[in-house]
């Protein structure tokens, strides 16, 4: 099974996601294709099997996610800088899920989608927990996440696709790519800030 899963990521490095297909996979993992009905059923669940042990959400990046909602007490700024500085620094590192999430922009499928729902639901479990400091203030704070999620999403999708610096900051060099997780973290701060916490 791990074979498999692991000729899943080959693949889209190689071939990309046209790639994907059982012939590619099987040939790939050096296994009969037949192991991918039994232990899967079809290409589509050992795709995303693969996706999901890859999603940041889902694998909650060195229990990042998972120690944040088992205490939502601590849940403050310095939880937020660190969920977010963790997606940044996963995103930058993990090439093959670059890869995912330029699939998941440009084309829309079922398996895609859930995936994504998947990753949503999680988010608004956060969200629950994050959002009782910011009503009294009437802070939109999911307009301003998802604009700093975005915006870390395309800052390394950018420098990781074409090279080429964005707003003058190249994050392929390690000074520029120190200072985005400074900003993070002012962001956060300055958020904080606003409703004095």
């Amino acid at each position: 099974m791990n074979k498999l899963i692991l000729a899943v990521g080959k693949v889209l490095q190689k071939k990309g996601y046209a790639g994907l297909t059982i012939g590619n996979i099987s040939t790939e993992a050096e296994v009969d294709k037949k192991l991918i009905y039994l232990y899967f059923g079809n290409v589509n669940n050992l795709i995303e099997t693969f996706l999901k042990q890859r999603d940041f959400w889902n694998i909650a990046e060195k229990g990042v996610v998972d120690e944040i909602l088992q205490n939502p007490d601590e849940l403050g700024k310095e939880a937020v800088s660190k969920l977010l500085q963790s997606q940044y620094n996963r995103f930058y590192k993990d090439k093959l899920f670059q890869k995912y999430i330029h699939w998941e922009l440009g084309e829309k499928t079922e398996l895609l989608r859930d995936i994504a729902n998947t990753r949503a639901e999680i988010g608004e479990k956060l969200f629950e927990r994050i959002e009782k400091d910011f009503l009294v203030e009437d802070i939109d704070l999911r307009s301003i996440l998802a604009l700093q999620m975005a915006g870390i999403s395309y800052l390394v999708l950018h420098a990781k696709t074409n090279g080429s610096p964005f707003c003058g900051l190249d994050i392929n060099k390690s000074d520029d790519k120190e200072r985005v997780n400074k900003s993070i973290d002012y962001l956060v701060n300055l958020l904080y800030k606003q409703v004095n916490k």
